[in-house]
This record gives C-alpha cells, sequence and structure tokens, in this order.
C-alpha cells in the first residue's frame, strides 16, 4: 500500500478510539487505508487495550506517515476522542469506531460536500450489519427521508429525529473543527452514549449542515460492544443512569439554546424517548431489586416529572402515561 495523505497538510483528521477491537481491526484498517480521499490524518487512540491491537496499531503508524497512535490508560471513550481532538490539525474531524468498516468513498463523499457547500457538517447514511444473523439494515430508509440540500444544524437534527430512526452517533459525519474549539464541544468522560448530547449541541451551533442518503458507512452489531451488551442487577442499574443522565443534559441543552436558535418539538421528544428506554429497562429486568433501584432513580432524579414536560404527540403521552401508572404501582415505599 502507498502513503495516502499529505500529512503537511492534512484536510480530515481522522480518530480512532480503539480498546480491544481484535480481529475486526485489521478489517476496520483495511477500509480507512482503502479511502479514495488521501489528505487525512489518522490518529488511534488506544485506551488501554489488552488483546494485542494496541501493538497491531503502532505496526500500522511505523507503516504509514498519516497515521499516529496515541496511547493512555483505559478512560473510555469520550476520553479518548477528546485526546485526539486535543492533537487534530484538519479543518474538519470525524470518529469512526475500530470494530466498523467504511465504504472507499465515505470521506471521499464528506469532505467535496463540506468544501462545496461551505458545510460545518456533512453527514450520510449508513448500514447496520448484524453479526451473528448476517443481515444488513439501512439505518435511514429512503422512505423516511432522502438526501437533503444545506439545513441549519437544528433544523437538520430536527428532520433528522422525526425520522425515528436516526441515530446520535458522531461516526456518520464529518466536523469542522474550529467550531467545536470555539464551542469548547468535548465528550462527557464515563458516560455511555455520549455522542447524543454531543450532536446535538453541535448541530445547534452549526450554521450549515447537509445529508447524502448514501449508506457509506457499516455499524458492526455484536454483543460484545459496549452499546448491545447484555446487563442484569447491579450493572443494569448502573447503565440506566446514563441514559437519566442523559435526559437530563438534553433538557439543560434546549434550555441553554432557547431564544438562541428554534428549539423544535422533536428535541422534547427526544428527551422523554431517552428516558422511557429506562422504563422499558424496569420491565425486562429479571432481579426484584434491581427492578426497585431503577424505579427509585427515576424519581429521585425527577425523571418522571422531565418526561411530562417534555412529553409531545399522542402517542408518546400514551406511552407515557401508561408507563407512569406502572411505575407508581410497582414503586415500592
Amino acid at each position: 500500500m502507498t502513503q495516502l495523505s499529505d500529512t503537511a497538510s492534512p484536510l480530515l483528521s481522522v480518530i480512532v478510539p480503539m480498546y480491544n477491537a481484535g480481529e475486526l481491526f485489521d478489517k476496520f484498517m483495511a477500509s480507512l487505508l482503502a479511502q479514495t480521499f488521501n489528505r487525512l490524518e489518522v490518529i488511534i487512540v488506544n485506551d488501554g487495550s489488552t488483546d494485542g491491537s494496541g501493538e497491531r496499531a503502532a505496526e500500522y503508524a511505523a507503516r504509514y506517515a498519516h497515521i499516529s497512535v496515541i496511547d493512555q490508560q483505559n478512560g473510555g471513550v469520550s476520553r479518548a476522542r477528546n485526546a485526539g481532538l486535543a492533537v487534530a490539525r484538519g479543518k474538519y474531524v470525524t470518529f469512526p469506531d475500530a470494530d466498523d468498516t467504511l465504504s472507499p468513498a465515505l470521506y471521499q463523499t464528506l469532505v467535496e460536500m463540506a468544501e462545496q457547500d461551505e458545510l460545518d457538517a456533512a453527514q450520510c447514511n449508513a448500514e447496520c450489519f448484524y453479526t451473528g444473523s448476517q443481515r444488513v439494515r439501512t439505518l435511514i430508509p429512503h422512505d423516511r427521508l432522502t438526501s437533503t440540500g444545506v439545513l441549519d444544524g437544528a433544523a437538520w437534527l430536527s428532520k433528522a429525529l422525526a425520522t425515528r430512526r436516526y441515530l446520535h452517533v458522531v461516526w456518520i459525519g464529518i466536523y469542522r473543527l474550529s467550531l467545536i474549539k470555539s464551542c469548547n464541544l468535548l465528550f462527557e468522560p464515563g458516560l455511555h452514549h455520549q455522542d447524543i448530547p454531543w450532536t446535538t449541541e453541535f448541530m445547534l451551533n452549526a450554521r450549515r449542515v447537509r445529508y447524502t442518503d448514501v449508506a457509506l458507512y457499516r455499524y458492526h452489531v455484536h454483543d460484545q460492544s459496549i452499546s448491545n451488551r447484555k446487563r442484569t442487577g447491579q450493572r443494569n442499574v448502573e447503565y440506566q443512569r446514563h441514559y437519566l443522565k442523559i435526559a437530563r443534559m438534553l433538557e439543560e441543552i434546549n434550555q441553554r439554546y432557547r431564544g438562541k436558535v428554534t428549539i423544535y418539538p422533536e428535541f422534547h421528544y427526544q428527551i422523554t424517548h431517552e428516558a422511557l428506554s429506562v422504563c422499558h429497562s424496569v420491565r425486562r429486568e429479571p432481579e426484584a431489586a434491581a427492578r426497585q433501584a431503577i424505579i427509585a432513580d427515576i424519581f429521585a432524579t425527577q425523571t418522571h416529572r422531565r418526561m411530562l414536560r417534555n412529553a409531545r404527540g399522542l402517542k408518546q403521552w400514551y406511552q407515557l402515561l401508561l408507563w407512569l401508572c406502572r411505575l407508581y404501582r410497582w414503586r415500592q415505599r
């Protein structure tokens, strides 16, 4: 393979948080090295891997001048992304996961979109690949959303959330680094699904965003990923607290930006949607003590009131009232 980029002037910084990516790491790197766009730098943040993938990352860095590695103690994906942001030199940044795969045209397409229309962010569609069944599903079906023109970030986020299939994930786009720096947008350390508040706040600051409905990223859904790991008992209690915190953070973001940008109904809907996922976890939890702990957390954090303030639409109101009745009935005082 030949060197892919002019390392003196990268246009795109690819920040790759990595923790025990295993055999999938080489497949990811092959798709990254196959990119048709060559003005990029790759910053792999080895977050304390113990499976040999850190050594593999060092081998890639030794072979390719545009690849560098930051080694740090395990601190989670947020700290890894923040470490990459601290040294990124590109006009734009992106954050792929080290166990996914990329279309060869991914970054060529997104950078050309951004440069042509002076965008703060360019986003694309994606495929969800289920490693167990080998099934492939388009993230946002074309009958729900097609390619857009240039929108302000709040309008784009509203349009995307209205599909009910959009995921708050950073890996489907590239983002203007100067905007991230000027707004001091860092990822929340220790928070699972930190993409949700980060992308929300970024979009409320973005003035020019465009989306292509071409699926250029393949998200690998497997049991080993943090997002899809099954949890019960105290581990589930602790995990649901992340969603409770996200619901609070989203409401705080809405309050901060009210008067500055349009706060669309979908932004309120999203808050209740995230909190309702915690309610669903109560029913699935097999341990009685853990169920009671989750219910107690919902009330202690005032999430029941937060959901009432933000519910939008008849269907969500119906779901919310049904769940509140259940929670009050199941709650032990």
